[in-house]
């Protein structure tokens, strides 16, 4: 059933309205950013007629089997410690969350949209129509004030930095991905409130509003992980980050500034030979290639560079494995990559989980397409639990105080979301 959307904003607000008293939702909003890849504006995936919940060890090939049973819509996500299951490593810091670390459900009804136009995919899609047409917006009431506490003082992360540069020095590791932790305890929020500031505040191309009974992940992420289009792979690493100007003359200085910067040239350029060398493991021989290098993207707080690396998948590959092959994504590690994680898991002081994850969906015709969990609050309402990671690449020529006002810059959306 297709039907017109006169209000689009209005409807997609009135439809995760109704979808969020599910327990199962997964709602995936471009707002309005477009690519050549891009196949929809929104998807709401809704109710569960089927789930998967895995841990690393066999979480993958569990996978496949699911999508062997469920050939249809399937919608989720894939945890950053599924690395333990690709790669020689472990994870042993702090959990405040518990996700699991591989999570999909079979959705009873979905809801493309595309245009003006709402595709409602279900078995009683007029009832679907319904029941978001009688919805009357919630007024969004006043959140309490939240401060995030962090696992590092200032100086702890500066010493920490420190102590990484001095592994690039050794011959380590060349670049990492040093994240750290920001969180709250015994807290009690509105999700879908939440969620709906920060998609206001901070609106991006892979926005995420994702529920499994009491657990959430809102998320406000600009990045794409991977997607599958056809028999074409897609990976669009971001790595290189500047603050937006209101004035726009220094708005355009800073974007020339980025894309000139020797640092994030160099950050941005080890990724995408990393990228490259991921999908080389899935690709069909000689067909990866950069599509665009060092591109400048704007964003409602941000500028980033983005570069484009594609291929064409091998024939006797699966879409699972394509995943597994790229996981997880180089723009989170570093280079080379099994050495980086090892690393992180030494300095950093709490364990990732969905964030530097992916969440995304798998379509009918087997294309998908996943985001990089980053920018995303992650809750668990049950122990009332609210965490947020932010990161910076560390290189031999980072600057740990800028580094450290990096990782405040990319919280900045969800600090005044929250309040704090």
């Amino acid at each position: 059933m297709i039907v017109q959307v006169d209000n689009l904003q209005n409807f997609k607000l009135k439809a995760l309205q109704w979808a969020s008293s599910y327990n199962w939702v997964c709602y995936l909003d471009s707002n309005g950013f477009d690519d050549p890849y891009t196949k929809f504006d929104t998807l709401i995936a809704i109710g569960s007629k089927a789930q998967i919940k895995a841990s690393a060890g066999s979480a993958f090939g569990d996978l496949q089997n699911f999508r062997t049973d469920n050939p249809g819509w399937l919608c989720g996500f894939l945890g950053y410690d599924l690395k333990n299951e690709v790669e020689k490593s472990s994870s042993q810091n702090l959990d405040g969350l518990n996700f699991p670390d591989l999570y999909f459900f079979a959705p009873v009804h979905l809801i493309i949209i595309k245009g003006n136009k709402a595709e409602i995919i279900s078995d009683e899609p007029k009832h679907v129509f319904s029941c978001i047409d009688e919805q009357e917006p919630i007024t969004n009431g006043d959140e309490p004030s939240i401060n995030l506490k962090s696992r590092f003082t200032k100086q702890e992360y500066i010493d920490a930095v420190t102590a990484i540069q001095k592994h690039i020095t050794r011959g380590d590791i060349y670049v990492t991905n040093f994240c750290q932790e920001f969180y709250v305890e015994d807290v009690h929020i509105d999700p879908l409130s939440v969620f709906t500031q920060l998609n206001r505040v901070s609106p991006n191309p892979f926005s995420t509003f994702f529920k499994w009974k009491n657990n959430y992940i809102l998320g406000a992420s600009p990045e794409r992980f991977l997607a599958k289009r056809g028999s074409k792979l897609i990976s669009q690493p971001i790595k290189g980050t500047a603050k937006r100007h209101d004035n726009l003359e220094a708005d355009e200085l800073v974007k020339h500034e980025l894309r000139n910067h020797p640092k994030e040239l160099q950050e941005n350029v080890m990724i995408v030979d990393l990228v490259r060398n991921d999908l080389t493991k899935s690709a069909k021989q000689g067909t990866v290639k950069t599509e665009e290098l060092f591109g400048i993207h704007s964003f409602r707080q941000v500028h980033q560079m983005i570069s484009t690396v594609v291929c064409e998948l091998r024939d006797d590959l699966s879409a699972i494995q394509a995943i597994k092959n790229t996981f997880p994504m180089g723009s989170m590690t570093g280079a080379p990559k099994i050495s980086a994680m090892q690393l992180m898991e030494q300095y950093e002081r709490s364990k990732r989980g969905v964030y530097s994850g992916a969440v995304g969906y798998f379509a009918p015709d087997d294309d998908f397409d996943f985001n990089v969990v980053i920018r995303s609050l992650l809750y668990n309402a049950d122990n009332g639990y609210l965490s947020f990671h932010a990161g910076s690449a560390i290189t031999y020529h980072a600057d740990a105080e800028k580094e450290y006002e990096e990782c405040l810059l990319k919280a900045k959306a969800v600090l005044e979301v929250l309040g704090g």
